[in-house]
């Protein structure tokens, strides 16, 4: 496992900003029991701003008829919508939710070329609730399979996320499974999939970033 390049942006950051707590606590507080609990607890949350920029090594295998969840999380959409955006027809969204605890890497659910990429700034709404899919800031991506078939990612900010990253522009060729973006602390990842597509997962299933079969085409 390793640390994942947007990690060293914001990981010497925070633990600066936590040494400087740390030591005015020392100076500054006379009750010395509390001291030692505030610093422990710093401790442990700098602790978890290193682990959420965790980049586990995974392999993933390839398959040209299956979409795999491009982030790890919970599975908490599963409908036909109108995809108004980009395809302007009926699709299947497959949403994840994805907690601070979650990798936060976002993997290609295909292999293909990216055909489309907008970033929509927006609202921070909780990234769990359905209006955020429109409403929050947010990167629709499009993959275009070798058979001409075209899955949409689209990365969405929360309510503690505020950071949306990708790392691919139109023209682009991606493998299944090739890292494309990250989300900071907390957001979703809604994939819009053909009517003809079979969705394998259920509502609630947890999934894993480049393993998990979400749909077949």
């Amino acid at each position: 496992m390793k640390i994942h390049k947007e990690g060293y942006k914001v990981i010497p950051v925070v633990l600066l900003i936590i040494a400087i707590l740390d030591l005015l606590i020392w100076f500054l507080l006379n009750q010395f029991i509390i001291g030692y609990l505030l610093i422990a607890t710093s401790v442990v949350l700098a602790g978890l701003v290193v682990y959420f920029f965790r980049v586990p090594k995974r392999s993933v295998e390839q398959n040209p008829l299956h979409v795999i969840a491009p982030a790890d999380g919970k599975i908490v959409e599963i409908k036909e919508v109108f995809e108004k955006e980009y395809f302007k027809d009926n699709r299947i969204q497959v949403s994840i939710f994805m907690s601070p605890l979650n990798v936060h890497q976002n993997k290609g659910p295909v292999s293909g070329v990216i055909t489309y990429l907008k970033h929509h700034r927006g609202a921070f709404y909780p990234a769990f609730v359905e209006k955020s899919s429109e409403l929050n800031e947010r990167c629709s991506i499009v993959f275009k399979t070798e058979n001409g078939t075209e899955v949409l990612s689209r990365q969405i900010a929360g309510t503690v996320a505020r950071r949306i990253c990708f790392y691919v522009k139109p023209g682009d060729k991606i493998e299944q499974g090739d890292e494309y973006g990250f989300i900071r602390f907390g957001s979703r990842v809604d994939v819009f999939l053909p009517l003809t597509a079979k969705v394998t997962v259920e509502m609630d299933v947890k999934t894993v970033g480049g393993k998990t079969v979400i749909a077949t085409l």
